[in-house]
């Protein structure tokens, strides 16, 4: 079991199932409706928690109802919450999730009025205990004083990050992370169309890192120095739920890393993690068999 410190965003997240996506001006009936704790980070870190690890989130809080649902979740899954800030105005991050049980797929819509984590509270965390911290790739140039700083004093915890959407100035992240976890849309809005020419092409701006892509259905890969390597897809019997997949392949590299695998075998870990969280509803990986 290894102590991870996660630093992102926690949402609400309101899912409306619908047997097909709607057309443009249709009126539809949803099949059913769901509130859930969502946020990139704190899904994370609920997979890592029922891998045995203990976590903890930084983030920004809102002193408002839904942010009693957000910690109820948290605290299900001991996932520590003591290094937040609570705001007194504000809202709640919130995603409209749109599933489609014909495929699976989601659309979201998301809504906040909240700031994001400044770099004051993170330099008040000791990090001495962590054996893992994950950074989401946001707030920019508050991440960077916050990697910095664990460059400067901590120099043997490995951080990881998230590159899921192309945010200005993402790359001078890059340096600063032992492990990448690139997404498919990453990929694609730096123009690249395989996943094999984008990783060759970011390497020389992490070139001590390890990185990795998620492409779908068409499985992930991986790249460590001149090494790449792909693996295929691990695809459900039954494809339920999508939401999440992406955070629950973050979580198993992650965890296969802590376990020093060979970069092989952390990427086909994390695809079957992945493939196993699509079909089943929410972040119940309990059943997973690692």
């Amino acid at each position: 079991m290894a102590r991870i410190l996660g630093v992102g965003i926690a949402t609400l997240d309101i899912i409306n199932e619908v047997d097909h996506y709607p057309d443009e001006d249709e009126e539809m009936r949803a099949t059913a409706q769901h509130l859930r704790r969502g946020g990139n980070c704190t899904n994370t870190l609920t997979v890592l928690a029922q891998l045995t690890h203990a976590c903890d989130w930084s983030g920004v809080l809102v002193d408002e109802p839904d942010a009693g649902r957000i910690i109820t979740e948290l605290e299900q899954f001991e996932i520590g919450h003591q290094h937040c800030l609570l705001q007194a105005g504000g809202k709640v991050p919130t995603s409209y999730i749109t599933l489609n049980r014909s495929n699976g797929s989601r659309t979201i819509v998301h809504y906040r009025d909240l700031p994001e984590l400044p770099y004051e509270v993170f330099e008040t965390i000791d990090l001495t205990d962590y054996d893992w911290i994950h950074f989401e790739g946001r707030n920019i140039a508050e991440t960077e004083k916050m990697m910095q700083r664990c460059r400067k004093y901590y120099p043997d915890i490995p951080l990881s990050l998230e590159a899921e959407k192309a945010r200005d100035g993402m790359a001078r992240l890059f340096p600063l992370a032992d492990v990448i976890l690139f997404s498919r849309a990453y990929a694609q809005a730096q123009g690249y169309k395989r996943a094999e020419e984008f990783l060759i092409g970011v390497n020389d701006t992490a070139p001590a890192a390890t990185l990795y892509c998620g492409w779908g259905s068409e499985g992930a890969y991986g790249l460590k120095g001149d090494d790449i390597i792909h693996q295929t897809a691990f695809i459900p019997e039954t494809t339920i739920d999508t939401l999440g997949a992406g955070d629950s392949f973050n979580a198993g590299i992650v965890h296969a890393s802590l376990q020093q695998k060979s970069l092989q075998d952390v990427l086909q870990y994390a695809c079957r993690l992945a493939g196993y969280k699509c079909g089943v509803n929410g972040l119940d990986i309990l059943g997973f068999e690692s």
